[in-house]
């Protein structure tokens, strides 16, 4: 069965652009006669209060796009994420990474233009006796070593897309010195144990996606479709962010219906020509990928005040 999903990290209240990466997952999958899940991504549970995470669930079920399932919580999965990261240890992929920020600073290799540095593997060949000197002083993290190979996929939106997992994304981090399990471990582990089949997310994730698909083979887990939609902005161009506070959907709800919200948001995917009040399953039967636009969404004016 096709199953799709969205897992928001709920740092903040759900805004327009998260809103708009629902609908079209929910649409993607529901489509074609699947399931839709809800994931919560909440690794960092401090960064991550539990009102956010309840508020993002009602807001879903308010807007009819309701999980099939009991939501996942990731931060009741450490046990799951722990025998993943026991499985690549064994098999020799993971080494201990010692470096402070500053020193992950200065030791940062190029990146062929990308905005993601890649870490140049200081501490990949550190000995066995070197290591116990480190631990003692300091808790490491714990970094996947990847190889000099390119890693393809075809996206359905995005098109075509590869990366050198060496040259471009670099050995990656799978848990912090703090203990907490990195979010490219996670979301692979989760997305294999419900069945996801594909994934539909923000095209910032794109360039991470290749690191997933690699840990997706090490694991043994089936690697998903991919779908990578554009950032949503406001009508004058300016993208929405959490960290700006743009506006939640408790506020949208005070000044539009949810039929008005779902169809706005429909309009800036290249759902609806005009925006015009609509509920989500009105849009199945004319969902396409082809109708949504690879570079930006962007909102019909007067959606934001």
């Amino acid at each position: 069965m096709i199953t799709g999903r969205f897992a928001p990290s709920p740092s903040g209240y759900l805004h327009p652009g998260n809103l708009l990466c629902a609908l079209l997952a929910w649409l993607s999958c529901r489509s074609r006669g699947g399931r839709f899940i809800v994931r919560i991504e909440d690794l960092d549970a401090g960064r991550c209060p539990k009102k956010y995470a309840l508020q993002a669930l009602a807001d879903l079920d308010w807007l009819g796009l309701s999980s099939d399932e009991d939501p996942l919580w990731q931060s009741q999965r450490a046990d799951v994420y722990g025998a993943a990261l026991e499985q690549l240890s064994r098999s020799g992929h993971v080494y201990p990474c010692f470096c402070s920020r500053a020193e992950l600073h200065a030791s940062f290799a190029p990146n062929l233009g990308d905005e993601v540095p890649v870490y140049s593997g200081k501490c990949r060949g550190l000995t066995p006796e070197e290591i116990a000197a480190k631990s003692a002083l300091r808790r490491p993290a714990l970094r996947l070593a990847v190889p000099d190979e390119a890693v393809a996929f075809t996206d359905a939106l995005q098109g075509p897309y590869e990366r050198n997992l060496a040259r471009q994304c670099g050995d990656f981090i799978l848990r912090r010195s703090d203990g907490i399990y990195a979010y490219q471990l996670a979301v692979v582990c989760d997305d294999a144990a419900s069945g996801v089949t594909e994934v539909v997310r923000g095209r910032d994730i794109l360039p991470s996606t290749p690191q997933q698909i690699y840990l997706c083979r090490l694991l043994g887990f089936p690697v998903p479709a991919y779908a990578h939609i554009p950032l949503l902005t406001d009508s004058s161009g300016r993208r929405l962010s959490k960290r700006d506070g743009d506006i939640s959907l408790s506020a949208l709800s005070r000044r539009f219906s949810r039929e008005e919200i779902v169809g706005m948001l429909a309009c800036a995917a290249g759902l609806l020509r005009e925006p015009r009040p609509v509920t989500p399953e009105q849009l199945l039967p004319a969902f396409s990928w082809e109708k949504v636009p690879k570079d930006e969404a962007r909102l019909p004016a007067g959606f934001i005040a």
